[in-house]
């Protein structure tokens, strides 16, 4: 039997699984967080104040470009092969950032990584809707993600380290180790957990028309884009809070570093509440409560940043933020996904492109009106927060959320 072939029972037990693919979803807040203090520094040396944020939004292109391919081909080719494909494209682009000469070619190595990166984000939530749905769906990604919830606390604190005694670039070079380690852990011991008898053999008529299909189903598109409004709000904050802190609060790299960790931690704590409240009280009220949780702390961000009320309030404001992502974004894509077991990798990879195309949306935005205070970051959080409420209030009784 070969390595792509192992069944799932031979190479991993369940309680495993989830580790593995906590460690592949974190090549994700690896490949942002750890280079966000050293924002200033990559502006300074290639002379381009917009330039960090422009090779942020390249990146959120190449992710929500990469899930596109990548979900359909793991439908029909398996799990395992697109990942050790894709982190083969996101190690090499990775180095390749490293030796960038300006921000145009920064841009685009940052791209060439996230779109091998994006087979170890969208691939691992398919897994998981492989092997488990409903409650049982939603502790999974509960455990994966409190794996993959330690990445954006230690990886500021790397960049931040790294950017106090060297060079930015030696930041892309910590990546690049982490994509081989990533690529020796998936061959020695991820399974595959999608059977061969299981795959899809489909063309790519069929499978623009299956993206069609998923689209259309009410319970994908409304859960779908309550989703990726919450993670629009996200992706402004990641773009704004540098430059918001670091820049206009004069924060040093080290201090932003344990705010964004302490974000992360508070993630992590509501992440883990989730499955326990939607065991006692269903998916559906919690996508509920979170949304609006979410619009209460973004209309109180949005309050202290027009009113120049300082940076605790900001900070104070962003946990809510924070705390309300923990219960919206693993509920949301467990009910999106429900009903998809069967194309499972197209429609997290439909879910994850939308994501990402509103994070890249959210993220020009905020870089376009930056104008040296949250306004704008808060502003925009706001609208998507508010769109999410909207989104929220279509979906369909009949569904589990």
């Amino acid at each position: 039997m070969s390595a792509t072939q192992t069944p799932l029972e031979s190479l991993a037990p369940p309680r495993r699984l989830p580790l593995l693919l906590g460690f592949l979803i974190a090549i994700g807040p690896v490949s942002v967080d750890m280079y966000l203090p050293a924002f200033p520094t990559i502006a300074r040396d290639f002379h381009d104040p917009a330039g960090p944020g422009l090779t942020l939004a390249a990146y959120f292109a190449g992710l929500a470009i990469g899930q596109m391919t990548q979900g359909p081909f793991s439908d029909r080719a398996g799990r395992r092969l697109p990942i050790l494909l894709g982190l083969t494209i996101y190690t090499i682009a990775s180095l390749g950032c490293a030796l960038a000469w300006n921000t145009d070619s920064l841009s685009a190595f940052r791209l060439l990584a996230a779109f091998g990166g994006s087979a170890s984000v969208v691939i691992p939530r398919a897994m998981v809707r492989d092997v488990a749905d409903g409650p049982a769906a939603a502790m999974l990604f509960s455990k994966l993600m409190l794996v993959m919830g330690v990445a954006p606390i230690i990886a500021p604190i790397i960049g931040s380290a790294v950017v106090s005694v060297g060079s930015w670039r030696w930041i892309f070079v910590i990546a690049a180790a982490y994509g081989i380690i990533a690529l020796a852990l998936v061959w020695f011991k991820l399974p595959d957990t999608l059977p061969t008898a299981r795959r899809s053999l489909i063309g790519f008529r069929s499978i623009l028309r299956r993206y069609g299909q998923i689209a259309t189903d009410r319970a994908f598109l409304t859960n779908a884009l309550t989703g990726t409004f919450a993670i629009g709000a996200l992706f402004a904050y990641l773009t704004g809070t540098p430059g918001v802190f670091i820049g206009q609060f004069h924060w040093r790299p080290l201090a932003y570093a344990a705010l964004f960790g302490a974000n992360a931690a508070i993630y992590i704590a509501f992440n883990q509440w989730n499955p326990h409240l939607v065991a006692r009280v269903g998916l559906r009220p919690v996508i509920s409560a979170s949304i609006l949780l979410l619009l209460a702390g973004t209309i109180a961000l949005t309050a202290a940043a027009v009113l120049g009320s300082g940076a605790i309030p900001i900070v104070l404001a962003l946990f809510i933020c924070q705390a309300s992502y923990g219960f919206a974004l693993p509920s949301t894509m467990v009910a999106a996904l429900s009903r998809h077991q069967a194309h499972a990798g197209s429609a997290s990879a439909l879910m994850g492109t939308w994501q990402y195309l509103g994070g890249a949306i959210t993220g020009a935005v905020v870089g376009g009106f930056a104008d040296g205070t949250a306004r704008p970051m808060a502003i925009t959080m706001l609208g998507c927060a508010a769109l999410a409420v909207f989104a929220g209030r279509f979906r369909p009784k009949n569904s589990i959320g």
